[in-house]
């Protein structure tokens, strides 16, 4: 079941539980803090299997066309298990309903770690689109891949 979230408090217990699990790829806690604080702000969008959060992602304004995948996490047991996909259709549904045109997401560039070349391949499946590399963004060992999707056209 994909349902979207509007309480704060709940917003930032279900990250916490789902980013706390994923400490492979949220290593870094301030980082990971900060995704839990910013989350109750934006669109919380969660999967649940009987009653269990299992994954979520949330969508943040970046200009008035656009939104972005700001965090996305599915629990490592329901990878691979077209979680992700139900949660990028339904950010994708909600974004358009909010008159979005875009949607953007940005990781770590293919080809410099084997984890985030699946979360690449992962975006590219589900329709997101290269749009630009920014080498040093984050820093020069992690530069940043821009991926956007379309979703309406004029």
């Amino acid at each position: 079941m994909i349902e979207e979230i509007k309480d704060r408090q709940s917003k930032r217990h279900i990250a916490r539980s789902i980013l706390e699990a994923l400490t492979d790829w949220f290593e870094i806690t301030e980082s990971r803090e900060q995704y839990i604080k910013d989350c109750a702000e934006q669109i919380f969008i969660v999967a649940k299997e009987a009653e269990k959060e299992i994954g979520f992602i949330c969508l943040k304004e970046t200009g008035k066309d656009t939104a972005e995948v700001a965090v996305m996490g599915v629990l490592k047991e329901y990878h691979r298990h077209g979680i992700g996909k139900e949660l990028i259709r339904a950010a994708k549904n909600i974004a358009i309903e909010k008159g979005y045109s875009f949607l953007q997401v940005k990781t770590v560039q293919m080809g410099f770690y084997e984890d985030y070349d699946k979360t690449n391949l992962f975006y590219c499946n589900v329709g997101f689109k290269e749009f630009e590399v920014l080498p040093t963004l984050w820093d020069e060992n992690n530069p940043c891949q821009i991926y956007v999707m379309a979703l309406k056209m004029e």
